[in-house]
């Protein structure tokens, strides 16, 4: 009862008990209303070089049904889910897309932080008309719009990020030599693109750059040409385990300059293995909800992220960054569905589509908007900026 209450508090402030409220208008519309479940897929990196990743998207996907079929705010109709593991394999991914494009039930499907896996399903969303939401960090997965128009993305992106690093490294003094580390896949191209031209209007440039697999975990040779190379900053722009390893190695080389980590290296609330090897002053640009229990909760927003990292935490024991995209995937879901109706059993996924494509809500990452010509939710306006102190990350400033 206890834990049902708390998961009652944490739903009670979202987008959901707004789109709900005109649906209950009298008893002719309550028995007209669909009854049976809103079938949501998800297809996920549970094993494989992403698992780490898969499996904090697939407790909060679990946490968060659990909450919404316990709320009263879904109209009555309860949320099944439905998990694949596509084993970090592209491939593996396009056949768990097109097997539950064949489930006729199945509303809309999320997708895991793999963005080859959503580039490569694209075409098939479009053709079967099912709608997805991918939380990849690549921009690419969401645009061309006309192109993606049953692909949605909820997560940081790259411009966003560059420009608040950017912002942060031009009020940071001492900074002459930068150099960046970032990942040789599509999110990092991009990024490495952004920081160029974001560093460049406030007058800073890299000093060195230098490129790993996103799969790779000896980083050392490539970590301390850096430091030699950049000895005043080094920015790192990869996935959170990789970003552990480059905290790491920096430690143990006694590297006395000033480390700043993209929104995709979120993951556990402390970082480098451990107290004491996370250098202290480390800088990320990522939401508040990594580190919402430093935030007042002056609103009914920030009031519901303090309740879901708390829920999130009491079950699983820790907290991971991404974990909030997850949930709010599945809140547009949800919402999208309920009020698209039509029969439970043959849902109406371009309608579906149409409610997703109009969807705003201040979620648990932060402010999301989705339009006709924007398909990538998250708004630049809920990036903040963490800095490590004590091995956690806490709020800056």
């Amino acid at each position: 009862m206890r834990f049902q209450a708390r998961a009652v508090a944490a739903v009670a402030a979202t987008a959901l008990a707004v789109t709900l409220a005109g649906c209950g208008d009298g008893d002719d519309a309550a028995a007209a209303a669909p009854t049976g479940p809103i079938v949501v897929a998800a297809d996920l990196e549970l094993s494989g070089s992403g698992a780490n990743t898969g499996q904090a998207f697939r407790r909060a996907l679990e946490l968060r049904v659990d909450q919404l079929n316990g709320s009263g705010l879904t109209g009555g109709r309860p949320i099944e889910l439905r998990i694949k593991d596509n084993r970090s394999d592209a491939a593996e991914s396009l056949r768990n897309v097109q097997e539950f494009a064949a489930e006729r039930a199945v509303s809309a499907i999320i997708m895991g932080a793999c963005d080859q896996c959503a580039l490569n399903a694209a075409k098939t969303l479009d053709e079967r008309a099912i709608p997805a939401i991918s939380l990849a960090a690549a921009g690419a997965v969401a645009s061309p719009v006309a192109e993606r128009r049953f692909l949605f993305k909820v997560g940081p992106n790259a411009n966003d990020n560059a420009a608040a690093l950017a912002a942060e490294l031009r009020r940071t003094p001492g900074l002459r030599k930068l150099g960046l580390l970032h990942t040789s896949d599509g999110y990092g191209a991009e990024g490495a693109a952004a920081l160029d031209r974001e560093l460049g209007k406030v007058g800073l440039r890299l000093a060195a750059k230098a490129t790993v697999k996103p799969t790779a975990d000896d980083l050392d040779g490539a970590v301390e040409r850096l430091a030699s190379a950049a000895p005043d900053g080094l920015l790192v722009w990869t996935g959170a385990e990789q970003a552990a390893l480059v905290a790491s190695a920096l430690a143990e080389e006694d590297y006395r300059g000033r480390l700043f980590f993209d929104a995709a290296a979120a993951g556990d609330l402390f970082l480098g293995g451990g107290v004491g090897r996370t250098p202290d002053g480390s800088t990320m640009v990522f939401t508040q909800t990594m580190v919402i229990d430093d935030v007042i909760a002056t609103t009914p927003a920030k009031a519901a992220r303090k309740q879901w990292f708390s829920d999130y935490t009491a079950r699983w024991g820790s907290y991971h960054g991404i974990a909030s995209f997850a949930a709010d995937a599945l809140q547009l879901v949800t919402d999208a569905a309920v009020r698209a109706g039509a029969d439970p059993a043959k849902p109406d996924r371009s309608a579906i589509r149409d409610q997703l494509e109009m969807a705003q809500m201040d979620g648990l990452s932060g402010a999301i908007r989705l339009t006709p010509d924007n398909h990538s939710g998250l708004m630049r306006q809920s990036l903040t900026m963490l800095v490590a102190r004590g091995g956690r990350w806490r709020l800056a400033g």
